[in-house]
């Protein structure tokens, strides 16, 4: 989970990387979409009828900006999110309803991991949306998982590795370059100078 902080200094990678990952999901289902026309989607209580200007990533770093919750509360959000997928392959995110998807179940998560939190209302301000959607996308998210909103540390933990290995993918390690990658005559005098430093 440490790597998923990040620095401290900016937003946490964990932000950055589920942001990112549930873009190309939301692409994915777009393209879908077309190509489908939609026939077997459902609509939800979490579309809308036009695309939010924002980003998905500049909205994820909103509600990281202004919500206030700790790190682990986009994990758990991200668990919410699949377990609704499973639960409704019918209703996949799309960019007409992800962003309501992502603030409630940021909303959700705050709630049942943290102490202190902001009410609806203030989420529903940082979500851009009114109060009285905001209670009743809480209500509906509640109800499609089955309230289901346990999550356990092996849970937990799987869904921080599978987070780990998305950030990897996007930008894998850099390796520490080392001076000493030549041939047998010059590997001599590089062991050389090692001894001498």
């Amino acid at each position: 989970m440490a790597e998923l902080v990040g620095d401290g200094a900016g937003m946490p990678r964990v932000v950055t990387i589920l942001s990112s990952l549930l873009q190309r999901a939301t692409d994915r289902n777009d393209a879908e979409r077309l190509v489908s026309g939609g026939a077997t989607w459902r609509v939800s209580a979490f579309h809308g009828l036009t695309k939010p200007s924002i980003s998905l990533r500049a909205y994820l770093e909103r509600i990281f900006k202004y919500a206030g919750c700790s790190t682990s509360c986009y994990v758990v959000a991200y668990i919410y999110l699949d377990r609704f997928a499973q639960r409704h392959p019918s209703i996949p995110f799309d960019s007409l309803n992800v962003h309501r998807f992502l603030i409630t179940s940021v909303l959700l998560a705050v709630k049942f991991l943290d102490d202190l939190y902001y009410n609806n209302a203030y989420f529903a301000k940082v979500g851009g949306i009114s109060l009285m959607e905001m209670n009743f996308l809480e209500v509906d998210l509640l109800f499609g998982l089955g309230f289901n909103l346990n999550v356990t540390p092996f849970t937990f933990t799987t869904y921080c590795s599978i987070l780990q290995r998305e950030m990897y993918l996007e930008s894998p390690p850099v390796l520490p370059k080392f001076h000493c990658f030549l041939s047998e005559e010059e590997s001599s005098s590089c062991q050389q100078k090692q001894l001498i430093v």
